[in-house]
């Protein structure tokens, strides 16, 4: 198997841009070693395991079905040298009845075969992708940011269908058509072994034929089922970005960038379609031409007294008989390749590493400080994927959260609030220093458990195709019901579910797009208060708020504050209003921190900053506040998160790292 290679990143696409024609590069797709078709092959065994025992009966069954079919040639021969020799009608009719038995068997067997591996097979493929989605829901979000989409779907698609199509036919026949030629060739060398040797004349000009197309067709079906990925992912932002395509009136342009990448997997299939083409000729040509020459030689030997008439139609139906196998060795060797592909590109995701669990035994953990809140002790952070010698995003962070306490983080756009708040739940990990919680260093906690006592609530709010109740209850364990459900929703201000037509029944669809972008950052942010966290990290979670309900949230966000650890990443004064204390992140590092009036006062940066938001320079509301719309239009969904991601990728790069 070769090493998967380094992804590629991948590029976000913005809102106010012509959407990207071109697909976000395959982490998979670079060029790689020869891999061997039977040990990529081989890395199925463990899901084929449990069936081995159906599958190996149908394989039995099949090869049984192929060599009753064999026993047809014999049966013409004792008719021809027999009955019909002898003008024996009873003879021919028991013929006949002995071709008809043998035709049946021979159908019952096959319809056995095909029963015995439709159920298993289907359970195989349902193993490997319930794996799948298990893997990437354990995989580090590094991961999910550097891989297109469309790759990962196709992976659980159509790869995952060609394995089955792999296991359920070509595995199985290629055994069987290889002990069918081998036994239809020993049956013709006892008739007549110089006949034997005319058809065995082609057997090595194919093998030949055959290596070389698969050296060529496993290239092609690569390119052919990364295109597909690549396909897919246009598909898939084009769908979730109608909005920007009809707003912006891009749909022209978007048309023209998937039916480039149309034409080229159109023309990557054809590549496909001429390689089978020029095998299916070879291994139908030469074949013919023997079994031709055969009959020549056959009729001649006839002629002499050599070779009996009956002997020689034997002969030429076994051969006939063999056509089958033979000429299906193409297309065989084309399946067998594209599935070897799609184990590899499976694999590819299977054995990318996953997050470490955490947490350390009981007995080696250290005793828990007093409760201390939220700190940060000398913490950088580099991405994974950013070259070694390049600066850090953050450098040396050090910062303390009083328990109780909320601290507003405030910086300007790319300075890395967002990646520093993704620290703490551990979406990301540090590079170097650590993060605790009540004292305690966040890895040495499970993630299960640093997940249920740090809830997050991000500016660009996700929802789920599912009911508003469940989307909101994700954040609480099993026992949570209708009264925290109604509590969060009091302190999001989303009481406006109870009025939906179901209520918080109401299915809101793919990513919440039944609802406005206001009405599913409160959503948000309900889920994240309804487990009643020890720890909140909030990033601007309310920029898609109107004035008026932005300050009833806030209103009801304090009394959930007053009891909990919070970090907020602020952008406006009145968010920065809602925290004890500010801290302001400049530089990869905090610069300062105090509360807002004192920042004002002592520091120039901390007021230029909010003077860029309110226009003076004093505590208020956003310049913006009065030109934002108060939720009701389903094309309002904050975008902030996203920009500043983006910038603190620039600014990164700039400092000589790729960072994401």
């Amino acid at each position: 198997m070769p090493t998967t290679p380094a992804p590629a990143p991948q590029a976000a696409p913005e809102p106010a841009q012509e959407p990207a024609s071109e697909p976000a590069p395959d982490p998979a797709s670079a060029p790689a070693e020869r891999r061997s078709t039977v040990r990529s092959l081989l890395r199925l065994w463990p899901y084929v395991r449990p069936v081995r025992a159906r599958l190996g009966t149908a394989a039995f069954v099949a090869i049984l079905a192929s060599c009753v079919g064999l026993v047809i040639p014999l049966v013409l021969k004792w008719m021809v040298d027999g009955p019909v020799a002898d003008r024996d009608p009873g003879g021919v009719w028991l013929g006949a009845l002995y071709l008809l038995l043998l035709g049946v068997a021979e159908a019952l067997l096959f319809g056995l075969r095909r029963w015995l591996v439709a159920r298993p097979l289907a359970g195989v493929e349902a193993g490997l992708r319930a794996d799948l989605y298990r893997h990437l829901q354990r995989l580090p979000v590094a991961f999910h940011d550097r891989w297109a989409s469309g790759q990962l779907l196709s992976r659980g698609t159509t790869d995952l269908m060609l394995l089955r199509m792999f296991l359920a036919f070509p595995l199985t026949f290629l055994l069987v058509n290889g002990v069918t030629i081998l036994v239809g060739v020993g049956i013709m060398l006892v008739q007549d072994w110089t006949l034997g040797l005319v058809i065995l004349v082609p057997a090595i000009p194919m093998m030949v034929v055959c290596g070389v197309f698969e050296s060529k067709y496993s290239a092609v079906a690569r390119r052919a089922q990364d295109q597909v990925g690549d396909l897919t992912t246009v598909v898939e932002e084009s769908v979730l970005g109608v909005r920007i395509i009809k707003g912006f009136g891009r749909h022209r342009s978007q048309a023209r960038a998937f039916h480039e990448l149309s034409h080229t997997l159109r023309g990557t299939e054809l590549r496909k379609a001429r390689l089978l083409a020029s095998i299916w000729a070879v291994v139908v040509t030469l074949p013919e031409v023997a079994i031709g020459a055969a009959l020549v030689a056959g009729a001649v030997q006839v002629a002499d007294g050599e070779l009996s008439a009956g002997t020689l139609v034997a002969f030429l139906s076994t051969a006939l008989a063999l056509r089958w196998p033979v000429e299906s060795i193409g297309f065989l060797l084309a399946m067998s390749q594209e599935a070897a592909t799609a184990t590899d590109r499976y694999f590819e995701v299977m054995d990318a590493e996953t997050e470490s669990p955490g947490g350390a035994p009981p007995h080696t953990r250290a005793a828990r400080a007093a409760a201390t809140g939220l700190r940060f002790e000398h913490v950088r952070f580099r991405y994974p994927d950013a070259p070694p010698d390049s600066p850090p995003l953050l450098t040396d962070v050090d910062l303390h959260i009083r328990s109780g306490e909320s601290m507003a983080l405030v910086g300007a756009t790319g300075s890395g609030k967002t990646t520093l708040t993704a620290l703490v739940p551990r979406l990301h990990e540090v590079t170097d220093g650590r993060i605790t919680l009540d004292g305690e260093d966040i890895t040495a906690l499970s993630r299960e458990e640093l997940r249920a006592m740090v809830a997050v609530a991000f500016e660009e709010p996700t929802l789920f195709s599912a009911s508003v109740g469940e989307n909101v209850l994700m954040g609480a364990g099993a026992e949570a019901g209708a009264e925290e459900l109604d509590r969060a929703l009091a302190v999001a201000q989303a009481d406006f579910a109870h009025a939906l037509p179901q209520g918080t029944g109401t299915q809101v669809g793919e990513q919440g797009l039944s609802l406005s972008g206001g009405q599913r950052q409160r959503l948000a942010l309900a889920r994240a208060v309804v487990g009643r966290p020890r720890f909140l990290v909030l990033d601007d979670p309310l920029s898609a708020l109107d004035v008026h309900t932005e300050a009833a949230v806030e209103a009801a966000l304090r009394q959930v504050l007053a009891d909990t650890t919070a970090l907020i990443v602020a952008h406006r004064p009145s968010t920065v209003l809602l925290a004890d204390r500010v801290a302001l992140l400049s530089g990869g590092r905090i610069t300062a921190v105090g509360t807002h009036h004192e920042l004002l006062r002592a520091n120039a940066e901390y007021a230029h900053l909010m003077s860029g938001l309110d226009g003076h320079g004093e505590s208020g509301g956003s310049l913006d506040d009065g030109h934002r719309e108060s939720g009701d239009s389903p094309d309002d969904g904050p975008r902030g998160r996203e920009t500043e991601r983006k910038q603190e990728r620039e600014q990164s790069q700039q400092q000589g790292g790729d960072s994401r």
